[in-house]
């Protein structure tokens, strides 16, 4: 992991110092990489059982940004596996949250990365180039732009306009 410095931030005292102004998405995410804290920007994709898009931002630069995969809430595939989180930590990503599946958990756990998803399976996802990034998002009735803040811990994941300042 490159040293980003990242914020500490608690959703519950995120959620309690803002009320209306912050929105909690109403998933029950897991948590999956070896960080269970993580925030930071969010950097957007929507897809469908398709990692493509995904397996090319994770070799970016992650400057500290979280990745938000809208994926349907499918779980006929995984999107992340071990080597692209293993990508991710390596590149600076804070975190993954993803709408959809991860596998080879006995990899990414230990990965310096947060990482939560709705589930997991074993099946990979296909590669067909499919999905989109830096849209809107809609995820468990939350809008989610690029840019806006994620912040992310045990309790679960909240989402911000402009970085919470506590």
């Amino acid at each position: 992991m490159t040293d980003i410095a990242t914020p500490k931030l608690a959703t519950a005292d995120v959620c309690d110092a803002l009320g209306e102004a912050v929105f909690a998405i109403p998933i029950i995410f897991a948590d999956y990489g070896g960080r269970r804290d993580f925030a930071g920007p969010a950097v957007t994709i929507k897809t469908l059982d398709d990692n493509s898009a995904l397996k090319k931002l994770v070799v970016t630069p992650g400057e500290g940004r979280v990745i938000v995969v809208d994926g349907g809430g499918s779980l006929r595939t995984a999107l992340m596996g071990g080597n692209l989180a293993a990508d991710a930590a390596r590149n600076g990503w804070a975190g993954v949250v993803i709408n959809g599946c991860v596998r080879d958990l006995h990899e990414i756990c230990r990965e310096d990365i947060g990482i939560k998803a709705v589930g997991t399976c074993p099946r990979k996802s296909v590669k067909a180039g499919r999905g989109d990034k830096d849209v809107d998002l809609g995820v468990g009735g939350i809008v989610i732009r690029p840019g806006y803040w994620i912040i992310a811990d045990s309790d679960g994941v909240v989402v911000s306009p402009e970085l919470p300042s506590l």
